[in-house]
């Protein structure tokens, strides 16, 4: 059953048409996820999905579940309360940290709190709007509108290296790799615990149920894609640990899910519970530690340090590190004196 839209909490926001479609007279009983994908270029399920649990979909003026039936000559609408934008990427003179460039890719060390690509809420101040700007032509791929040059990309707030195609060959080359999963890139990561061995985790990782922001392991291929990490350990600090990830495959958030589902979430990871203390003392002077901690490095502990692949020209392996980022470099130092403090104690 659809419900009446309440507009009462809306307070000064207006809602903004993005989408309209008018079933056919002689469309037959579909599910309204159904009929989206159908009728929606460019789009995937997960993102239908969504929008619908947003209650942003609307049929005839009403609010509607996935399951709804639509009838003959619905008129199904998307609404949200920031007006429509198209899908030209602005160019935008924003600075990169650009760590290697050829003809064929570029390698860029993306700072932390920067968006990859342009997007609901994320129009300006993205890697794409600047690359826009630094380079005149950018391919893109079917499926791939409004993000062009990209074959990967990483969480708006972990750092570290990204690689863009700068031309078509470049971009089909690089793409068929991430497919094979021969591309390699290995990260850093702050995690809460102790970890006494090195270990792979494995799993199909999906939407979580209720929050659809969060990622999620399931034992079923139907409610999720395989996902495969290998990490060890770096650096034991005693209530957390510095461990190196290996990803063989790259679904979203990967890491900060696998990490999660052994009991180990990533140092200061708000989405993954990693923001608050989770091993240690009850004593005052630890708490504040570690809120000052937080407050040095306010995302979750994680650095893409290094990728590899075959040269698209060249046909020649390369590979890139890029250094931890100061916030990264500096929390760790702190848990590194704590350590030290403990040992000297003990």
């Amino acid at each position: 059953m659809a419900e009446e839209i309440d507009f009462q909490d809306q307070e000064e926001r207006e809602l903004f048409e993005h989408l309209r479609i008018e079933a056919d007279k002689g469309q037959a009983l579909l599910r309204l996820d159904k009929f989206l994908m159908n009728r929606v270029e460019n789009t995937s399920r997960n993102r239908i999905q969504t929008a619908i649990d947003a209650e942003s979909v609307l049929v005839n003026g009403k609010i509607a579940k996935a399951s709804y039936k639509i009838k003959p000559l619905d008129v199904v609408t998307m609404v949200l309360p920031d007006p429509p934008r198209d899908m030209e990427v602005y160019p935008e003179n924003i600075p990169l940290n650009i760590a290697y460039e050829d003809d064929d890719v570029l390698i860029v060390n993306k700072e932390p709190g920067m968006v990859v690509h342009p997007g609901y809420n994320n129009y300006t101040g993205t890697l794409v709007n600047a690359l826009t700007y630094h380079l005149s032509q950018l391919p893109t791929m079917p499926g791939n509108t409004g993000r062009p040059g990209l074959v990967h990309r990483i969480d708006k707030d972990t750092s570290g290296l990204l690689v863009i195609a700068k031309n078509e060959w470049a971009m089909t080359f690089l793409a068929k790799q991430f497919f094979d999963h021969s591309i390699h890139r290995k990260y850093t990561a702050l995690v809460w615990g102790d970890i006494e061995v090195d270990g792979t985790v494995t799993g199909y990782i999906g939407r979580n149920l209720k929050d659809r922001r969060i990622m999620d392991m399931y034992d079923t291929e139907d409610k999720g894609k395989w996902s495969v990490t290998h990490y060890k350990v770096l650096e034991r600090l005693g209530y957390v640990t510095l461990i190196e990830c290996e990803l063989e495959t790259g679904r979203t958030h990967q890491i900060r899910a696998h990490m999660k589902s052994i009991g180990h979430p990533l140092f200061s990871d708000e989405l993954y519970g990693g923001s608050k203390i989770l091993k240690g003392t009850v004593f005052n002077k630890y708490k504040q530690f570690v809120s000052n901690c937080f407050e040095l490095l306010p995302r979750q502990a994680l650095h893409a340090k290094s990728l590899g692949f075959v040269h698209p020209k060249t046909k020649q392996t390369v590979s890139f590190e890029a250094a931890l980022p100061a916030d990264f470099q500096q929390a760790l130092e702190k848990w590194r004196a704590y350590s030290n403090m403990m040992d000297q104690q003990a």
